[in-house]
């Protein structure tokens, strides 16, 4: 297995590089000039190109290209355009606000989703098999931003039930160990901050997970249906073992290798496709902090946060691709 990661981050390079090459030229096709969008466009075009020298835009797009990868090979994501401060010191707050939410609609689409997969598989067409994959389908129907909309309406503001917005209480803030306020609230034992913090996860974090939930659900149900039908299942009924035993023990256990696959592609996609719920709930994640750098055209934090997005997403996928081999034994990698 050592050998088989090793290959595997060696394989990261090729993928990282091409990565930032394709990001680098595809953000300086962007209509506008970061320097007159900082400066205003009331700026004299002496100041745009004394800005521009600043900046480093005068120079060829190979050269700055070079001097950015130059930078990542050190550690350094560079300087933000519009704050003027290091982008590695800006990402990390906005980085893990979209992993926690991420983290917590991961948890909720496999918790419901799975289960709602596999009990459709055991009862089949029956009533809750019909009702789970309607449900699942208008899941996938859903736009995010239209369920986001109607949780916040009628669950945040004609209930009152839970926050409309943010990630914790204007009035008591929360002292940022790690950012990850969940676990920041625990460390110092806040934990009636910690009920705040979870209130505010709630809403963003359904509207999150619904899409993959339903995905899981119906991947779940597929694979599940397949390995139902085996012969050591039948054996096992056969012997009298309890049904919740032969499920849950035996059939989950071989059909949960599909839905790991699927699981880890929704998890990276959670982390890069984010934006809307963000939006919506005003959370500051990784999402929003990108899309603002769109808008002023700030290229590092632009380059950056992609490229951080983009190693996460195939870190996931090698954690998958590892987790095949503990969960199934026949599964070798050297």
């Amino acid at each position: 297995m050592v050998g088989y990661v090793g290959r595997r981050l060696l394989q990261l390079i090729p993928v990282l590089l091409g990565m930032a090459f394709i990001v680098f030229m595809m953000i300086r096709a962007i209509p506008g000039n970061p320097a007159q969008v900082i400066l205003g466009q009331q700026a004299t075009p002496e100041a745009v190109a004394a800005m521009n020298e600043k900046l480093g835009l005068d120079k060829p797009w190979y050269s700055q290209f070079f001097h950015y990868l130059g930078g990542i090979l050190k550690g350094d994501l560079g300087q933000s355009m519009r704050t003027r401060l290091p982008v590695a010191d800006e990402i990390w707050p906005h980085l893990a606000a979209t992993l926690e939410l991420a983290i917590f609609a991961i948890i909720i689409a496999v918790v419901i989703g799975m289960n709602a997969g596999i009990i459709s598989a055991w009862f089949q067409n029956s009533w809750f098999d019909y009702t789970a994959m309607i449900l699942a389908l208008v899941g996938v129907s859903m736009p995010i931003f239209w369920l986001g909309l109607l949780g916040q309406w009628g669950i945040a503001i004609e209930l009152g039930w839970l926050p409309t917005s943010g990630r914790e209480e204007v009035r008591d803030p929360v002292h940022a160990i790690t950012h990850l306020y969940v676990i920041d609230t625990i460390l110092q034992g806040r934990f009636d901050q910690l009920g705040q913090v979870l209130r505010h996860l709630v809403l963003p974090g359904f509207a999150l997970a619904t899409i993959p939930m339903a995905i899981i659900a119906r991947m779940t149900r597929s694979s599940m249906l397949e390995v139902m039908r085996s012969d050591y299942i039948r054996t096992a009924r056969a012997k009298g073992q309890k049904m919740f035993w032969v499920v849950y023990k035996h059939a989950l256990k071989n059909a949960i290798i599909p839905v790991l696959t699927v699981i880890g592609l929704q998890m990276g996609m959670l982390l890069g496709g984010a934006i809307l719920t963000e939006t919506i709930f005003a959370w500051p994640g990784i999402g929003r902090y990108i899309y603002e750098a769109i808008n002023f055209r700030d290229y590092p934090v632009i380059q950056s946060g992609i490229l951080v997005v983009a190693f996460i997403f195939v870190m996931i996928n090698l954690v998958v691709d590892l987790l095949y081999g503990l969960i199934d034994a026949r599964i070798k990698y050297d």
